[in-house]
């Protein structure tokens, strides 16, 4: 079974490295995005103090969930695509077990967002520096455990799009908002009250919330209630995901 899932794993690693285009924006663009940022505020955390929470000292945090969700969008299309094209419909003839071939998909996309994050830690350090408090084995686990949770949610919203040509729009439209009531963009203090309940309910401001700790030196036992909360995020939608899924 493990030899299976890491065959499948690198054969869906070649088909993404083989779109010059689609490794340049999954990995190259948010850098340099993040550089010409950091370069922007000056080169110093306290330089941006009366900037935009964003585009301050949590810049990072912003970065690495922004990526989260664009790997998400990927994964939508790409599931999309191989339905439309009927290559899921093939895999699945195969003596390969359904969660292997959904498995793959999720581990190349955790390769590559580990990939962009490590690049941006590595690239960013002179803007951002890594604060004393954060550990960065911490921080990384953060990183990925939120990036799976992120993730399956996009299996569900693979599992009802109908054609590739609506994948992007549909993931954008359930992403994006979520990503603006997260609490990266605008504190979820300055949000409406009836919007902080809405916000409260999303994985994505679990997610920030986690990795705002985590950079700041704060440790998992302070964030178990968004660990559970991504846990259960998790779970509901790879049940859900189950049920509804359409190979064809």
């Amino acid at each position: 079974m493990l030899r299976s899932l890491l065959k499948l794993t690198w054969v869906e690693i070649k088909i993404f490295v083989r779109e010059p285009m689609g490794v340049l924006g999954t990995v190259g663009i948010p850098v340099l995005i993040f550089l010409a940022l950091g370069k922007t505020l000056g080169g110093a955390p306290e330089d941006a103090s009366e900037l935009p929470t964003f585009l301050g000292p949590q810049l990072p945090v912003f970065a690495a969930v922004f990526i989260a969700v664009g790997s998400v969008l990927s994964l939508v299309a790409i599931i999309s695509i191989y339905r439309e094209g009927g290559i899921l419909k093939r895999l699945r003839a195969t003596p390969l077990r359904p969660q292997i071939i959904l498995s793959a998909h999720v581990l190349v996309k955790l390769l590559f967002t580990t990939v962009t994050i490590a690049l941006l830690l590595l690239a960013g350090r002179r803007f951002f520096p890594v604060a004393p408090e954060a550990s960065l084995f911490s921080l990384g686990l953060a990183l990925l455990f939120t990036t799976v949770s992120i993730l399956a949610i996009g299996f569900v919203i693979a599992s009802v799009v109908p054609t590739a040509r609506f994948a992007q729009p549909i993931g954008s439209a359930i992403l994006y908002p979520m990503l603006a009531l997260s609490g990266v963009l605008v504190s979820a203090e300055g949000l409406p009250a009836g919007w902080r309940v809405v916000a409260n309910l999303l994985p994505l401001t679990h997610a920030v919330s986690l990795l705002q700790g985590i950079w700041t030196g704060a440790g998992w036992g302070d964030h178990l209630i968004e660990v559970a909360a991504l846990i259960l995020n998790f779970v509901i939608c790879i049940a859900l995901s189950a049920k509804i899924f359409r190979w064809e």
